[in-house]
């Protein structure tokens, strides 16, 4: 089979589709969800960024569950008011499925979407740079498509009409790989992932898009920004490229990288473009 390279193979320094008679099964659920300040609204930078301070208390808990869908697991986080809701599907970094990814998805949740992050690495996750590389290295690419497939099957069983891709590097190429292979995304976001430079691979690609990039990130330069947005012009893809004065990983408060300007700023973007594409 083949083996995906993406995006994080650059960075050494710096998605089964759900069959019909398949139930959707809770397989595990976080503490409750629906009495926490958290699920008042929109969390704002500095409090997503004190989720990730490492202290001696107990881990910040999160408020979603984890469902099953045939083969594919995931991790859910929904809206406290009833449904149905816009659906994001949430694609981890070169990390995994981890609790920093599990926190977007609950963050994704309290701005009212209905957000299902989805594991491409089979319920592995990485702390070293080294193990991610591994990891990246051991994806299956019929495999992960299946997957992201399954997150929009999910979705859609219940009763998301709309649906957006978001992910992060490793993540990010992977969201946008999705909105050209993966039926059912009606829009992707995507941080800092591998861009895709030729215009005719991006044929069938639904679009819209944001794309959010930072001037620093030597694994994926400025010049390359360029190219990917010369090719989504090229390939008459509706989109919007934001880049800041930050490197990779800025959005990321578990990152050394960690730019809590930049990422404040991505956040509002973000925050617009499901708004205007998703409407909760």
């Amino acid at each position: 089979m083949a083996r995906l390279l993406a995006c994080s193979l650059v960075v050494l320094a710096a998605g089964c589709c759900r069959r019909s008679g398949d139930t959707p099964e809770p397989v595990g659920r976080a503490a409750s969800q629906h009495a926490d300040p958290l699920f008042t609204g929109a969390v704002d930078e500095a409090t997503f960024a004190s989720l990730h301070e490492h202290t001696d208390a107990a881990a910040p808990r999160r408020f979603g569950e984890t469902v099953r869908a045939g083969a594919a697991v995931f991790y859910r986080s929904l809206p406290t008011r009833t449904g149905p809701h816009p659906g994001v599907v949430v694609i981890h970094e070169w990390w995994g499925l981890n609790a920093h990814i599990e926190h977007w998805a609950d963050r994704l949740a309290a701005l009212g979407y209905a957000a299902l992050a989805v594991d491409l690495y089979g319920g592995r996750t990485a702390t070293t740079p080294e193990g991610a590389m591994e990891l990246v290295g051991s994806v299956d690419e019929d495999e992960a498509r299946a997957t992201l497939a399954a997150a929009v099957a999910y979705l859609e069983a219940n009763g998301s009409e709309r649906i957006a891709v978001l992910g992060w590097c490793f993540g990010g190429g992977w969201a946008l790989r999705a909105g050209v292979e993966v039926a059912g995304i009606d829009a992707t976001i995507m941080y800092y992932g591998r861009p895709i430079t030729e215009a005719a691979a991006l044929e069938g690609y639904g679009g819209p898009l944001l794309g959010v990039f930072g001037n620093e990130d030597t694994s994926i330069p400025p010049a390359t920004v360029d190219a990917f947005a010369a090719a989504l012009t090229e390939a008459g893809v509706d989109h919007a490229l934001r880049r800041y004065d930050a490197s990779h990983a800025f959005a990321n408060p578990s990152s050394a990288r960690y730019d809590p300007v930049a990422a404040e700023a991505a956040w509002g973007e973000v925050q617009a473009f499901l708004r205007t594409h998703l409407a909760p």
